[in-house]
């Protein structure tokens, strides 16, 4: 591997997209170029959201106006659960993991490695003991997983991984004894059969202790590349099966193939057991049937057995379509039967009662013609109109200067400016790029605004709306309980949805939303920032990128099943608790995620709600967090039209709002007209980089 380049950032500026990038907001991290075992680049980003872009990191001065909570009581209750729960004040960095994506038509070959039956259930039994794994790694998943474990001895002494590493592999001790080592120090010693080094299989985390062998031994390994193969295999054999059976449904098939397409993501899997009735003759029907394994018996009162239904086969489909009773009876047979079902209710959700599916329009399509890029302040010249005011903030790979134009004072921007030597030496150049094209494209006044860029031969430069009214991360800790009244949250969120409604109708979703990405304008209203995340996709298509501040993710992130702007309303749901009550709903004191994972796939059903929290908003929580994507609210028929209509927000003018007529509860803490003085001060940059002319830049 070589060796590997230390450099030394300050203030946590984010950089991405390179084969390996890590940002922090402090100390020193190893840049690593690697490639996985098969030689597939893997992509992978840690950010700190301690980044100074646009105007982050500008606290609210302690004599700022903020609007108090309103006297709220708490049981004692709910003062065990918010001290049970992790509430310091570190920003959270997100994760990004770029994998490789197969084509529906590439060939897929799974390894497979021989193991005696006894091997077979020892790594079955292992990863169903396991909490997380168990969760993510089953049925069909497991069956491909379990071969492609290889066998590794190992010898005494051997580290097996490495604290501060980042991970590739996954193992199962098989024999031997072995050490945890955290900090430098001896916590455990084990010699039982367990998994370790489990969350490298879904982003190459940081490991977070050291594994050490005591005496030789042998492990079982799955490499990372290998099981993001399989699930990505399994997701596009289980998308094709569905559809065909969809597809091949002579009443259904008339509706489109895009309604069917969202159909299809909004199955739900249920099992039933030999000589279970799965519908009875004359009841009424709410359920519609695809059979997935397995065989069912047809009965009819009076006639015996009509017929078997096999895989493939549909029943129930006349219930989406209209109220009606069951024409027979429905009979589970040997050894099981595995159903995908949608109920009447959810498919009313989404698509309205039969006479509308016809003319179904997705709400919240993307517009045909996304907006492309407009440079603004064309005339504004680098060096001749610009003077600097002062430091915003400092990173690795550049600074962000508040500057203020020459003859026309009032004019102050956010200059970013990043060292090109660096961006070609982390092969950063489609990143920066991407970036530069989303955020120039968005015209909203509740998204910083990029106006234009520059370059020389040393830097590229970002010339940015300049937020001075602080982060909301900052404010959020100042307020007492560390959560704000239900008023100043609602005020909040609204700003958030206004930004989400405008992104997704021109096709963007966000994927990184929590308070440190959020910035205060001198209006007092919310601005989104730091479009490190976003990405552009087409309809419903899907991207199997894990991405997001690992509190927030999604499920489907985390299954690896594909995921779309839906995960932009799970993160909405987490974000308006978070704003009611100081925390995330799925948090832990697991440094490695775990236990958050863990505690995502359970479902907001398994959150417990503290009794301040109205009924309201936590109605539309349950709603927002729904597992199943489709079925959250702003996926369905009306789009964010059904979160703007939430009882939550009700008597809200929405109209006004977007005008920003509606005074916020939250005043401009400036203290001066240059605004510097709610930032740190940082020393000057003498620092000069050595040109970069190879040309990427030349559209930039």
């Amino acid at each position: 591997m070589g060796n590997c380049p230390t450099c030394s950032y300050s203030g946590g500026y984010s950089i991405s997209n390179g084969k390996i990038i890590s940002t922090i907001g402090d100390g020193h991290v190893p840049i690593q170029d690697k490639s996985n075992s098969n030689g597939n680049p893997v992509k992978v980003v840690y950010f700190d959201s301690m980044t100074s872009m646009a105007g982050k990191k500008n606290d609210v001065a302690d004599d700022a106006e903020i609007k108090p909570d309103q006297d709220t009581t708490e049981t004692d209750s709910d003062v065990q659960l918010r001290k049970n729960s992790k509430t310091s004040e570190e920003r959270r960095p997100a994760v990004f993991s770029e994998i490789v994506k197969f084509d529906e038509n590439d060939d897929i070959t799974l390894p497979s490695y021989p193991k005696s039956p006894e091997d077979e259930q020892l790594i079955r039994d292992a990863i169903g003991r396991n909490d997380f794994l168990s969760k993510i790694i089953s049925g069909t998943r497991l069956d491909d997983v379990v071969p492609a474990f290889y066998m590794k001895e190992v010898s005494a002494k051997e580290t097996v991984i490495k604290q501060g590493n980042e991970g590739y592999h996954m193992y199962i001790s098989i024999s031997g004894k072995y050490q945890i080592i955290v900090n430098g120090k001896i916590t455990e010693q084990f010699d039982d059969v367990r998994v370790f080094g489990e969350l490298a299989i879904l982003y190459n985390a940081k490991r977070m202790a050291t594994i050490k062998a005591i005496t030789e031994g042998k492990v079982w390994v799955l490499d990372s590349n290998v099981y993001q193969k399989i699930t990505q295999k399994h997701n596009i054999k289980e998308a094709d099966e569905i559809m065909q059976f969809l597809l091949n449904n002579k009443t259904l098939n008339v509706i489109g193939k895009d309604a069917l397409q969202i159909m299809s993501t909004s199955l739900k899997t249920e099992k039933f057991l030999p000589g279970a009735v799965i519908v009875k003759q004359g009841d009424k029907g709410n359920k519609f049937y695809i059979i997935r394994a397995g065989t069912v018996t047809i009965t009819k009162d009076g006639e015996g057995v009509v017929g078997v239904y096999k895989k493939g086969d549909c029943f129930g489909e006349i219930a989406l379509l209209k109220e009606d009773c069951r024409k027979a009876t429905v009979t589970a047979d040997q050894p099981m039967v595995e159903c995908l079902t949608l109920a009447r209710k959810e498919f009313i959700d989404i698509f309205g009662e039969m006479g509308e599916i016809f003319q179904y329009v997705y709400v919240d399509k993307p517009k045909s013609s996304i907006t492309e890029a407009r440079v603004e302040y064309e005339d504004v010249d680098l060096n001749d109109d610009l003077d600097l005011v002062g430091t915003l903030g400092v990173g690795g790979f550049g600074r962000v200067e508040l500057v203020r134009h020459k003859q026309r004072a009032e004019l102050q921007f956010a200059l970013k400016y990043i060292k090109k030597v660096d961006i070609v030496r982390m092969a950063q150049q489609e990143h920066v790029f991407n970036e530069k094209n989303l955020q120039m494209k968005c015209r909203s006044q509740f998204i910083v605004r990029l106006y234009r860029t520059y370059k020389d031969k040393k830097y590229i430069y970002f010339l940015m709306e300049a937020c001075l009214g602080g982060e909301l991360f900052n404010v959020l800790h100042k307020q007492k309980n560390k959560r704000f009244d239900e008023d100043s949250a609602k005020f909040i969120c609204a700003c958030v949805l206004e930004a989400f409604d405008y992104l997704h109708s021109r096709g963007i979703m966000y994927r990184d939303l929590k308070p440190e990405n959020l910035v205060f304008a001198r209006n007092g209203y919310i601005k989104l920032t730091d479009f490190s995340f976003a990405k552009e996709i087409v309809d419903r298509h899907k991207t199997y990128t894990f991405a997001g501040t690992p509190e927030y993710v999604a499920p489907e992130i985390v299954l690896n099943k594909g995921h779309d702007r839906a995960v932009d309303y799970w993160e909405y749901g987490i974000f308006v608790f978070e704003m009611l009550t100081g925390k995330t709903p799925f948090r832990s004191n697991d440094p490695n995620n775990y236990k958050t994972y863990t505690k995502i796939l359970s479902g907001i059903e398994s959150v417990q709600f503290p009794t301040y929290m109205g009924i309201r908003p936590r109605n539309l929580i349950e709603k927002l967090c729904k597992t199943v994507p489709s079925e959250r609210l702003g996926m369905q028929r009306g789009g964010v039209k059904d979160i703007k209509n939430h009882k939550w927000f009700s008597g809200w003018d929405w109209q006004t709002f977007k005008n920003c007529e509606i005074p916020s509860p939250f005043r401009s803490a400036l203290i001066n007209s240059n605004g510097i003085t709610n930032f740190p001060k940082y020393p000057k940059d003498y620092d000069i980089p050595e040109d970069e002319t190879s040309g990427w830049d030349e559209h930039f």
